[in-house]
């Protein structure tokens, strides 16, 4: 997957981001991530330690997290792995609530109007995680 290297000589960047702690280092960075969208928009900012390395798998489960989310206009769970349900967003109207009750009541996926579950839908499962994880069933993307 190629993605952009960018290189910060005078650390302009790196002050710019906060990514420069003083209390450790006036020219070392702490190790930050930043999940950028294809708009521009930051939407995920991890900060570690100096001497603490990075956890890839996590970046990677952020990253299919906000796709899926996206894709579902839904929000993933504490805890949330993929191929897991999703959390839906709550009802704006009271017909909208009437509805998520009876979903609820009849499907058994929720504790109340304002916390209920829904499945990835298939289009967004093979848009995110391709299509060779569906047929295989993998637990991941």
């Amino acid at each position: 997957m190629p993605f952009p290297i960018i290189a910060d000589r005078n650390g302009a960047i790196a002050r710019k981001y906060g990514m420069i702690s003083n209390d450790v280092s006036t020219t070392e960075t702490v190790r930050n991530v930043f999940i950028i969208d294809d708009k521009g928009i930051v939407r995920t900012i991890l900060v570690y330690p100096l001497n603490i390395g990075r956890f890839i798998p996590e970046i990677i489960r952020i990253i299919q997290a906000l796709q899926i989310a996206d894709c579902n206009k839904a929000s993933t769970p504490a805890n949330w792995i993929p191929n897991q349900p999703l959390v839906m967003p709550a009802p704006m109207t009271y017909p909208e609530l009437q509805e998520r009750v009876e979903y609820i009541n009849q499907n058994r996926n929720g504790i109340n109007w304002y916390l209920s579950f829904k499945e990835s839908s298939e289009e967004c499962n093979k848009k995110i995680c391709g299509e060779e994880n569906k047929k295989e069933e993998k637990e991941e993307c």
